[in-house]
């Protein structure tokens, strides 16, 4: 039986929203951040690299892969009762320019103090995220 051709161009519209929606849908993780100097820097040494950068946790860090790779990141809410609204709802675009030690990071990303105003209330400490490469 075929399909009326409105029904499917419904399908088809649907198919395709669902596609896209996909692609800008992030993965899920964590984010801290670190203050001031940014260098040394695992990935540039004492280059300046900026304010909006961060630190990669294992999960991605793949022994300096990394560096130079560009994600941007959504805070999506607390991970505490401190601050129970931290997020602005605004996104970030930050580069990798160095590592969360290993056993001493405490989210998915360690973003610069800047790069994390941006998108929370420092106040927060530790949000919960949405992150892509770009």
């Amino acid at each position: 039986m075929a399909m009326p051709k409105v029904t499917s161009s419904v399908v088809l519209a649907m198919v395709i929203s669902l596609a896209m929606v996909s692609l800008v849908a992030g993965t899920a993780g964590t984010a801290t951040f670190y203050t001031p100097p940014y260098t040394p820097s695992a990935c540039h040494g004492f280059q300046n690299d900026g304010t909006l950068i961060a630190a990669a946790s294992d999960v991605f860090w793949r022994g300096g892969g990394a560096c130079d790779e560009r994600y941007v990141v959504q805070c999506t809410g607390a991970t505490n009762e401190g601050v129970p609204h931290p997020c602005t709802g605004r996104s970030v675009t930050v580069r990798i320019v160095d590592e969360c030690p290993p056993g001493s990071c405490r989210g998915t990303i360690d973003l610069s103090q800047e790069a994390f105003a941006v998108i929370a209330d420092p106040n927060a400490g530790k949000i919960n995220i949405e992150y892509r490469q770009i």
